[in-house]
């Protein structure tokens, strides 16, 4: 891999977890719940291979439409990942960071999350980026929101706006747009997810479930994405930078 252009930042939609567990005859959850567990592995194999941000799509504003027992299941299992990330975040100088909105989460939740973000603040690893009640549209209106308030206020004004001030009230304000999409399992949309973020990236599909998605298939992904001929704007990626 040393020969290879690596992404600095793959975002990843977390496919499959549900349709890998139904084909061993295991309920949906135990998909979730083997799923969680790879993204640990898929993190360390990033890190070893140079990428210096991961963004993972683990639940969608959509997601609250699935069945109460399985988006309950789903919120206890995040819950208990989000937990035990702390040791994680340490042990492998990992800073994590959740996207979203999340007001409609628990108290409880809520105060996990800052816990982490605060105990990971410092390491200077991978940078773990979790998407939790995140949907780009919501991102949009919620972005341009809070920067209509600051129009209001006098902050900015009208003639001020363009894409970099937009892109700074997103949840992803100081991380670079991702360079590289891999949706496991199949499915080829994106699914309300990093619209913005994802305006000049190269999107991968593949077939393989995320539970058994690994470093080999991360490797095919970026393998995949060294033979792309990136161009902005008639200008090859290195011109373009």
């Amino acid at each position: 891999m040393d020969a290879m252009k690596i992404p600095r930042h793959v975002a990843i939609i977390l496919d499959g977890n549900g349709r890998w567990a139904a084909a061993r005859g295991m309920p949906r959850n135990y998909g979730h719940t083997v799923g969680a567990g790879n993204v640990e592995k898929v993190c360390a194999a990033a890190h070893e291979m140079g990428i210096k941000y991961v963004t993972m799509y683990a639940f969608s504003t959509e997601n609250w439409n699935r069945p109460d027992g399985e988006v309950a299941a789903l919120m206890k299992l995040l819950e208990s990942y989000l937990k035990n990330c702390i040791k994680t975040a340490d042990k492998n100088n990992m800073r994590v960071r959740v996207i979203g909105d999340t007001g409609k989460l628990s108290e409880k939740f809520r105060r996990q999350i800052e816990e982490l973000e605060a105990a990971s603040a410092k390491n200077d690893g991978l940078n773990l980026q979790i998407a939790i009640n995140y949907g780009s549209r919501d991102e949009m209106i919620r972005a341009m929101r809070r920067m209509s308030a600051d129009i209001a206020a006098g902050v900015h004004t009208v003639e001020e706006i363009d894409e970099s001030l937009f892109s700074g009230y997103l949840d992803t304000a100081d991380i670079p747009d991702p360079d590289l999409l891999i949706r496991t399992s199949g499915e080829q949309r994106l699914s309300n997810y990093l619209l913005w973020q994802l305006a000049y990236s190269e999107f991968y599909f593949t077939e393989v479930p995320w539970p058994d998605f690994d470093k080999t298939e991360l490797e095919k992904a970026v393998k995949a994405y060294n033979k792309r001929d990136r161009r902005f704007g008639g200008l090859t990626e290195e011109a373009h930078v």
